[in-house]
C-alpha cells in the first residue's frame, strides 16, 4: 500500500524556496486549501507548463578545470524528467521557483536557440571547440517533440560543421539518428546515454519521466549500428539503491558494442540535499540512513563537497570499492576505450539570412 503523503509521477516531495538568495517564503493560505479540496474532492493533479523564453545568448561557457568542455548549450530551464539526484535543480531558485516540483513542472523553453547559435557562430571572433549539450538539462525532455530545439541546433552544427557532443536519458535521441549519423561521418559528435539502473520500477521512483533502462539501452544499440560513437554513463550510482547494477549496465551495453563507459559518484549540491533526503524518506526509509552515512563517508562527512579538483573524486573506502569494481568490469568487457577526440579544423561560418557564404 502506498504512503498518502507521497507526491506519484514525480521525482521531488516538495516545493519549497530556498532562503540562499534572499527571496520572499511562500505559504498557501488555508482557506484557499478548502475551498479546492470541497471543489476537486482532493489536490489536482501536478500539470506541465512551458514559458517560453526570448534568450539573449545560447553559449554558456566555464574554466572548471573539473569537466572537459569550456562551452554549452541548453535549449531549455528546469527538466520535466524529474530525476530527484539532478544536480540542475538550483538553477531555479533563481526565477523565485523551487528547485523541487517547480523544476520538474515549471519549465522554460529557448525557441530561438538555433537563430542565436547561427548568430555566435558567425562573428568573425569565434573560435571552434566541442559545444557540450545535456550538462544542466536534458536536450531530449518530452517537450523536444513538440519544440525541436535540439534538432535545429544540430542542423546548425552540421552545416557549420561544428563539433557537438550530446548526453541524454531519453531514447528520444534516435529521433534524431539521420543527422547524428550525417555528424559521425565528419567526426563531428558523440552521444553519451546515461543508465542508473536495470530496474524499471526503480528507474520510475528515482527518474519518473526519463525514458526506461531498457529503452535507453536500445537507444544505445541503435546509434552503434547507425555509426554514431555512443558512450554508457553509469551516472549517478547511489550507494545501497543503485550501486548493484554497475557490472549489469556495463554487461548490457558491450553487448550492443558500445565500448566507452563512465561512472559518477552521487553529488548533493544546495537544495539537492535535502529534496533527497525527502525521497529517500517516502521511498526507501529502511535504508536512509545507511545511503546518507555512505555519501557523507565519500565527501569528508558533508553531504556534498563544491571544490574544485575535489568535488567529482569521491575519496574513501566506498568510493574505491565502487571505482574497482567499474575499472574491473569494464577492463574485462573491453570498455577501456578513450573519450573521441572530434575533429575543429572543418568548422566554416554558417551564413545569416541571406547572407552567402563565400569560397
Amino acid at each position: 500500500m502506498s504512503h498518502p503523503d507521497i507526491v506519484h509521477g514525480r521525482g521531488a516531495q516538495s516545493a519549497q524556496v530556498p532562503q540562499r538568495f534572499g527571496l520572499a517564503a511562500r505559504e498557501a493560505d488555508g482557506d484557499w486549501l478548502d475551498a479546492r479540496e470541497q471543489v476537486d474532492d482532493g489536490a489536482p493533479k501536478l500539470r506541465t507548463t512551458v514559458t517560453e523564453e526570448a534568450a539573449r545568448s545560447i553559449i554558456s561557457r566555464n574554466t572548471s578545470p573539473d569537466i572537459p568542455f569550456d562551452r554549452s548549450i541548453n535549449a531549455n530551464r528546469g527538466c520535466e524528467h524529474g530525476c530527484i539526484y539532478c544536480f540542475a535543480r538550483p538553477s531555479h531558485a533563481y526565477h523565485d521557483l523551487s528547485p523541487g516540483l517547480d523544476f520538474e513542472t515549471k519549465l522554460f523553453a529557448k525557441p530561438n536557440a538555433a537563430e542565436l547559435l547561427r548568430a555566435e557562430l558567425a562573428r568573425k571572433p569565434y573560435r571552434p571547440a566541442p559545444i557540450a549539450m545535456g550538462t544542466n538539462t536534458d536536450p531530449y525532455q518530452p517537450i523536444e517533440g513538440h519544440y525541436g530545439i535540439t534538432r535545429q541546433i544540430l542542423e546548425v552544427c552540421l552545416e557549420a560543421r561544428h563539433p557537438v557532443t550530446i548526453t541524454t536519458k531519453s531514447d528520444r535521441v534516435v529521433r534524431d539518428i539521420d543527422l547524428l549519423g550525417e555528424l559521425a561521418k565528419l567526426n563531428l559528435v558523440a552521444v553519451g546515454v546515461s543508465v542508473t539502473s536495470l530496474d524499471a520500477r526503480l528507474s520510475t521512483l528515482l527518474e519518473p519521466r526519463a525514458s526506461a533502462p531498457g529503452k535507453r539501452l536500445a537507444a544505445l544499440g541503435k546509434l552503434v549500428q547507425a555509426g554514431v560513437p555512443a558512450h554508457v554513463s553509469i551516472a549517478p550510482v547511489i550507494p545501497s539503491i543503485t550501486d548493484e547494477f554497475i557490472e549489469g549496465i556495463l554487461e548490457s551495453a558491450a553487448a550492443l558494442g558500445v565500448t566507452s563507459a563512465s561512472w559518477i559518484m552521487l553529488r548533493l549540491p544546495h537544495e539537492v540535499a535535502p529534496l533527497f533526503r525527502e525521497w529517500l524518506a517516502a521511498h526507501y526509509p529502511d535504508r536512509a540512513g545507511k545511503v546518507m552515512s555512505i555519501v557523507q563517508s565519500v565527501r569528508n562527512g558533508r553531504d556534498n563537497d563544491s571544490n574544485f579538483f575535489s568535488r567529482m573524486k569521491p575519496q574513501g573506502v566506498w568510493a574505491d570499492l565502487f571505482r574497482t569494481r567499474f575499472r574491473l568490469a569494464a577492463r574485462r568487457l573491453g570498455m577501456n576505450e578513450a573519450r573521441l577526440e572530434l575533429d575543429s579544423t572543418q568548422f566554416r561560418r554558417p551564413s545569416i539570412g541571406d547572407q552567402m557564404r563565400l569560397f
